[in-house]
């Protein structure tokens, strides 16, 4: 069998419309898709009755009143946030002000290293500083309810305080941005790390859940033979930027046309991102050399 990633960009239920996937799972896809979120944040409903919802998504009035009106005359035992970026935690704070319930998971945002001078933090989705919740869940804490478990699992890499879930329940993983069927995760430095991130996956290959529920698209229902075509993906792309570094390319800004042949545009942005997370740990493992002490998008590169 081929471990080549193969995605699935299939269509989705349309936002705003609730839909039952499991006897103890329901979603809800806020209306914020886009190049970078598909085609919208997906919430999780988590049991009946007294149910958990798993990243509430944006600042969305109306992605709010459709959460409110699909757990009509149930109770909201927990808010659930995998990581702090605007398209998933945000809307913790409306729905804990509607509902009461408490807002339960990742940590506040934080980097991975401190910013080097004249650094920005730069994000496919801007980062959620405002995330405040009232219980930080680390590694093998969980949150139950009437037939149904959340555990955590600590996945950092896409952001330092990303967080999985697992629904043992169902043999399910709740996986955020971390794993997705639809396309490869950004890993965009100083908030994300690919060193860590590659640790994340290769920590999910040791465990056994039958399907991943992540933060966009659809489900990922082979999770063991896409998370062996992620490590394989990322082992090519790894491949291609010493490749370039060999041909002569110094900087990230000329690595990344030929390595993304036939993307958009607009999306150069996000694959530079990408390529400087690569370059990052490249550093860290003395394969390539940076100019810089700290490398960056305008820094110079070449092979050890």
């Amino acid at each position: 069998m081929s471990d080549e990633i193969e995605f699935d960009r299939s269509a989705t239920a349309p936002p705003g419309e609730v839909v039952r996937l499991s006897p103890l799972v329901r979603r809800l896809i806020a209306g914020n898709g886009g190049p970078m979120t598909f085609t919208g944040t997906c919430s999780y409903i988590v049991g009946q009755g007294k149910v958990a919802i798993i990243d509430p998504g944006p600042e969305d009035a109306a992605h709010l009143a459709g959460l409110l009106a699909a757990v009509s005359g149930e109770t909201v035992s927990h808010i659930v946030v995998t990581h702090t970026h605007r398209d998933h935690s945000p809307g913790a704070r409306a729905l804990k002000a509607a509902t009461g319930a408490d807002i339960v998971g990742c940590g506040p945002h934080r980097p991975f290293r401190e910013l080097a001078e004249g650094e920005a933090t730069r994000l496919d989705a801007a980062a959620d500083f405002e995330h405040a919740p009232d219980h930080v869940l680390a590694e093998g804490d969980a949150v139950t309810g009437p037939g149904w478990s959340l555990t955590a699992i600590a996945t950092p890499g896409h952001t330092a305080n990303h967080l999985a879930f697992a629904l043992p329940e169902e043999a399910t993983l709740f996986s955020g941005d971390h794993v997705m069927a639809w396309s490869t995760t950004i890993v965009a430095p100083p908030d994300g790390s690919m060193a860590a991130y590659m640790a994340s996956v290769e920590k999910l290959r040791g465990m056994e859940h039958a399907l991943y529920r992540p933060g966009h698209g659809g489900p990922v229902t082979e999770p063991q033979r896409f998370l062996r075509g992620l490590v394989l993906h990322r082992r090519q792309r790894e491949a291609a930027i010493l490749g370039r570094l060999r041909a002569g390319d110094e900087r990230i800004a000329e690595m990344v046309p030929p390595i993304y042949q036939g993307l958009p545009p607009a999306l150069h942005g996000a694959a530079a991102l990408s390529v400087l997370a690569q370059l990052e740990d490249l550093v860290l493992r003395g394969i390539v050399l940076c100019d810089e002490a700290v490398p960056g998008l305008g820094s110079r590169y070449r092979p050890a």
